[in-house]
Parts: structure tokens; sequence; C-alpha cells
């Protein structure tokens, strides 16, 4: 036998359709007001990011035969290398003024991860000269340079977004 729902559980239901349909009329509105802008009308974005490995701190060495003795039988590999690597520097010129100068660390316990980078920079839009410099290898005596470089005249066009990359097998510092 089929029951007709009481007038009180009739009211129920209409109640919680009542409030169902104010919430979803309050996140209707709330995703188009008020309006988002994640930049200025007059400004670009530049983003850089990477994670690169940068190279070992010292050369692998051969290990002479007395050191090899001193070893135990199951440790005596005739060469050694340090798993430890070198920070990755990173430098962002922008029209002749350096606007980041960034020192990664290498990431794990041993410092032989990579090193990772993500910077967002606001700049006016128009026409820039940038400049990337990126050093991943250990410093020499009197080395100071960059391993990589990169110099380029870009046109941001406002509200526009440049991404800055590193990839080895594109080249170095890639900008997209």
């Amino acid at each position: 036998m089929i029951t007709r729902p009481s007038s009180k559980q009739a009211l129920n239901w209409a109640g919680q359709a009542l409030l169902y349909g104010l919430f979803a009329l309050l996140i209707g509105l709330f995703s188009r007001w008020p309006p988002y802008r994640h930049l200025a009308a007059d400004q670009s974005l530049i983003k850089l990011s990477f994670s690169h490995h940068g190279q070992p701190v010292a050369p692998c060495r051969l290990l002479s035969a007395a050191e090899l003795a001193k070893l135990p039988p199951n440790m005596r590999t005739p060469k050694v290398c340090p798993r430890e690597r070198v920070p990755v520097t990173v430098e962002l010129e922008l029209d002749g003024k350096t606007v980041l100068r960034h020192i990664a660390p290498p990431a794990g316990l041993s410092k032989d991860g990579a090193s990772s980078a993500y910077h967002r920079i606001q700049v006016a839009a128009g026409e820039h000269l940038l400049k990337v410099r990126l050093k991943d290898s250990p410093a020499g005596p009197g080395k100071t340079d960059f391993d990589y470089q990169r110099e380029a005249r870009v046109t941001l066009a406002p509200g526009r977004i440049l991404v800055i990359d590193f990839d080895v097998e594109k080249g170095g510092i890639v900008l997209q």
C-alpha cells in the first residue's frame, strides 16, 4: 500500500529544495563577481621555472693501490665519484637592471638531487631587453663566468606570460 507524504514532509522537501537553490545561486554569483584580474591592464608576467642537476662538486678520481688495499674487498672500486652537486645560480636582467639573482641548492640529504627554482616577476608590458644567465659548474680558480647565457629582445603584450625554462636538449635557456 502506497502512502502519501504528510504535509510536514512535503514542507521539509520544499524547504530543502529552496536552500539548495539559494546555495547554487550564490555559487553562480561568486563565480562571476567580483571580476578577478591576475595582472593590471598594463602589466605582463615573467615566470622563471626550472629543475636542473648541477655538475658534481669535484671530478671522479682513481684510487691508488694502497687506498684500495685499505678497503674491504666488497668496496674495492677503482674510481670514486662524489655524490654532492653544485648549487645552480641563475640571474635575470631586464633592460640593464638585475631583477633576480637566485642560488638554488641541490635537493636531497646527500645534496645530490636537482636544484629547482620558481619565481614570478611582474613587469610593464612592452619591449624589453632580457638577459638570463645560469651557472651549474663548480667554481675553479678564476672562474666566475656563467655556463649558459641567453639574451633576447622580447615584446610582452599586456596580460601575457613569458616562461623561462632550462632544457639542455634544447640548447639551454628556453623562452616560451
